[in-house]
């Protein structure tokens, strides 16, 4: 996860710095750009981050050396590199859904599930 003001060459630097590293000593698989997308919480008082993912084959070694260089990057907010089964799927990027604004919340009306009604209903007749 890069950080979002950096600009956009500058992340593709430090993208492709990574993928140097990789093909250096292994072998990259596969490589998505995912863009801006909401983090779940803060990091360094940023909200988004720019997503990148890498799928590569390599040994020890360079995982050593890669971890240690994306640690000292500025611009990186947080990596993981994980093993994964190499029969495993390739990942898809998730969806990117917008929240509803203001607008769209305040004219959805009432809602069963919170008690609210439209017009109170009335016995007598």
């Amino acid at each position: 996860m890069l950080d979002p003001q950096l600009d956009a060459p500058a992340r593709d630097a430090l993208a492709q710095d990574a993928r140097g590293q990789i093909e250096a000593k292994g072998s990259l698989k596969h490589e998505n750009s995912w863009g801006l997308r909401k983090m779940a919480y803060e990091i360094n008082h940023r909200t988004e981050a720019d997503y990148r993912w890498m799928r590569f084959e390599a040994p020890s070694d360079l995982l050593d050396s890669l971890d240690h260089n994306l640690k000292i990057a500025d611009g990186v907010l947080r990596f993981r590199i994980f093993k994964v089964d190499p029969s495993a799927p390739v990942v898809v990027p998730p969806a990117v859904t917008a929240a509803p604004g203001p607008r769209e919340r305040a004219g959805a009306g009432a809602r069963e599930d919170r008690g609210d009604s439209a017009a109170p209903e009335s016995d007598d007749e």
